[in-house]
């Protein structure tokens, strides 16, 4: 599975560009990632590693927003706008995905390498979507808005993990939480029996 940082991937020909990026329209994005840290390192402490992430996905997405064709502002942003950028990902993917003609189709392990094209894993995208979800919320975005959490792109990560599925051999079902054996009261011990009393009714 590609590794959390892979959304990233998409800026490394635009680093430059990445400094120099406004906010979108609909969020408050930094004019940077760099200035955000700094202005941020002396006043409070430094974010976590899943924080830093979601805000490097969310420069990504906005960055592909302004370079799209014609640029697109976040509040016309819709499920159809995701998708596009969700497969122009695959092409920074790591992830062999096996076509139904490879004769290594549906084996975890091939023993050799194939022409089979690389696509971003299944639960990169998922988490990504996670992430962006969040960001967008938290940048001014309406719950009932969020292009992240369109019906549309729930059915497509759905369709990406079932193909994704039968090409490795990989199953995705979530493992069961072993829930931890109920914790057993201490009995109270048993009164001892009463003796029968004496005197007769």
């Amino acid at each position: 599975m590609d590794s959390a940082s892979t959304p990233e991937s998409p800026n490394s020909d635009n680093n430059h560009n990445m400094t120099t990026m406004s906010p979108t329209s609909g969020g408050s994005v930094g004019a940077s990632s760099s200035s955000v840290a700094l202005g941020s390192s002396s006043s409070s402490p430094s974010p976590s590693r899943y924080e830093s992430q979601k805000r490097r996905d969310w420069n990504t997405f906005g960055q592909y927003l302004k370079n799209h064709r014609p640029p697109l502002s976040l509040s016309r942003c819709s499920g159809a706008h995701v998708l596009e950028f969700l497969r122009y990902l695959d092409q920074f993917g790591k992830t062999k995905v096996h076509t139904q003609m490879c004769p290594f189709f549906g084996h975890p392990n091939p023993p050799a390498p194939c022409p089979c094209p690389l696509r971003q894993a299944w639960g990169s995208l998922d988490a990504l979507i996670g992430r962006l979800r969040a960001a967008y919320e938290e940048n001014g975005g309406k719950p009932e808005a969020n292009p992240f959490g369109a019906r549309a792109v729930r059915l497509y990560l759905r369709e990406v993990r079932e193909l994704q599925a039968k090409a490795r051999g990989i199953s995705y079902e979530k493992k069961k939480r072993k829930r931890p054996p109920p914790q057993q009261q201490p009995q109270m011990p048993a009164p001892p029996p009463t003796a029968p009393s004496s005197g007769s009714a």
